[in-house]
């Protein structure tokens, strides 16, 4: 089954805010990403609003719900009290939470679940109670999978930095099966998957070969990138391929 491709828009955040002006406009960039087929838009919200600002939040999910109802809505970020109320605010059809903090560049690592068992179970009821799907991020080790489960999450996200950022055949190839071998974990505990992290036009096809229950990758960064060549919509089209879809025009 093709693997849906959720397009990560943070980046056009980033450099619209490098001079406080409305362009590159993130909705507009989001809108010919849908139209060029992306299954939806993921976002990022940080505390220090470095990219996504909440008011970007909001207008996406305006904007696919009234021009893309069938598309998703995907907001990912830490749960605490402002973020918690803003996903809250907006209900967006999925809600990944990933355990990062205001110093991290980006997203780097997986929930250390064991630690956190009671909030997370707690905070992915109090989400799931609203009619969000829940997704966490983890780390690709199997035993992720197996304590995911445990505290109520609908999905995993693996995270795939480690296998994207090989530079080399032996240790992509060891990366790679790091990743299958939690994958499957989440298949046999009753999991759905996705996948997201340094995702290339290169290194999607053989991870989306490997599991056929990955559902969703979120690709930002080297989508970005590959748009500089290719325009969005082209770029978005591509990626598309990358994931199994075929007849992509």
């Amino acid at each position: 089954m093709p693997v849906s491709l959720s397009a990560n828009v943070n980046a056009i955040a980033e450099l619209r805010n490098r001079r406080g002006l409305p362009w590159p406009s993130v909705v507009g960039i989001a809108r010919i990403a849908l139209e060029a087929g992306a299954a939806g838009i993921t976002v990022h919200p940080r505390p220090d609003e470095r990219h996504i600002r909440p008011h970007d939040v909001v207008e996406l999910a305006a904007m696919i719900r009234a021009e893309f109802p069938d598309r998703e809505f995907n907001v990912e970020g830490n749960p605490d009290a402002r973020f918690t109320e803003l996903v809250e605010r907006v209900r967006p059809d999925q809600v990944t939470l990933v355990p990062d903090d205001i110093r991290q560049a980006t997203s780097d690592h997986g929930w250390p679940i064991a630690q956190h068992h009671n909030f997370l179970t707690d905070i992915i009821a109090r989400l799931k109670d609203t009619g969000m799907r829940v997704s966490i991020f983890v780390d690709p080790e199997p035993e992720a999978a197996s304590l995911a489960a445990d505290v109520g999450t609908d999905r995993i996200e693996i995270y795939t930095g480690p296998y994207g950022g090989a530079l080399d055949a032996e240790t992509r190839a060891r990366e790679l099966a790091a990743v299958v071998a939690t994958g499957r974990r989440a298949a046999e505990v009753g999991l759905d998957l996705n996948a997201g992290h340094d995702l290339t036009l290169d290194n999607l096809p053989p991870l989306v070969g490997a599991l056929p229950n990955l559902l969703e990758v979120s690709i930002g960064h080297c989508l970005t990138a590959d748009a500089l060549l290719y325009g969005m919509a082209g770029a978005v089209r591509r990626y598309l391929v990358a994931c199994g879809q075929e007849n992509v025009t």
